[in-house]
């Protein structure tokens, strides 16, 4: 599998995320600057967390008008896969690719800590090698990360299975609504969630839960 990671002033995940990708890929990604306006043809493009611009006017509401997104929105619309953790989930829902919005969280305080996620979806090509109903462990780090959204909007979310991953119950870490964790677009090759499965992919880190997301997108661009 070949990826990008697209750094962003104020991204601070990137070599999280290039570690992680480098580790199940076997391949290093390329690393994209955000004032790029093209991507190199890649089968992954990441938008790794931070605070983008410092968080200013909204989280990610300034790197969604960056001069590469347009380029992410055509990767996804030839049905490449784009991964938004954190900061990238945020810069997804500012520039449109997922709906919804993240604003702070319930208690007012940045959360930092593992918590448990339910695997919703087991169909997608990042979750293949997770079972639906599977509780996974997976870090946290955010102040931004209560996910919101008009009640059409998760009506068509619960409907459409378009929710991925949920914070098991009685874990939510900052009152996103339905216990959203992590959602996709209408094809499912967009992907935004606010944990960091780029954290936890082998025993040093603590486990390996966040491993099989890598894994299954790599499977997913094999078996296309």
């Amino acid at each position: 599998m070949t990826s990008a990671v697209v750094v962003f002033p104020g991204s601070n995940r990137e070599r999280d995320m290039i570690a992680a990708l480098t580790k199940v890929s076997g391949a290093p990604p390329h690393v994209v600057w955000y004032a790029e306006s093209e991507l190199p043809a890649v089968d992954l493009v990441v938008l790794p967390g931070g605070f983008s611009y410092g968080d200013y006017l909204r989280a990610g509401a300034i790197a969604a008008r960056a001069p590469i997104m347009p380029a992410v929105a055509r990767h996804a619309a030839r049905g490449g896969l784009v991964l938004g953790i954190c900061n990238g989930f945020q810069i997804l829902t500012e520039a449109g690719m997922l709906p919804g919005a993240l604003r702070r969280n319930a208690g007012l305080t940045f959360v930092c800590r593992k918590v448990a996620l339910e695997v919703v979806r087991d169909d997608t090509p990042f979750t293949r090698r997770y079972t639906a109903g599977d509780i996974i462990a997976c870090p946290v780090a955010h102040h931004d990360g209560n996910y919101v959204a008009d009640a059409d909007t998760l009506a068509r979310l619960e409907g459409e299975r378009r929710i991925v991953f949920r914070y098991a119950s009685g874990t939510n870490p900052n009152g996103s609504a339905h216990d959203i964790a992590g959602i996709v677009n209408e094809a499912g090759n967009v992907l935004g969630m606010m944990p960091h499965p780029e954290n936890l992919i082998e025993p040093l880190q603590g486990g390996a839960d966040g491993r099989r997301l890598f894994e299954s997108a790599c499977d997913a661009v094999h078996t296309v």
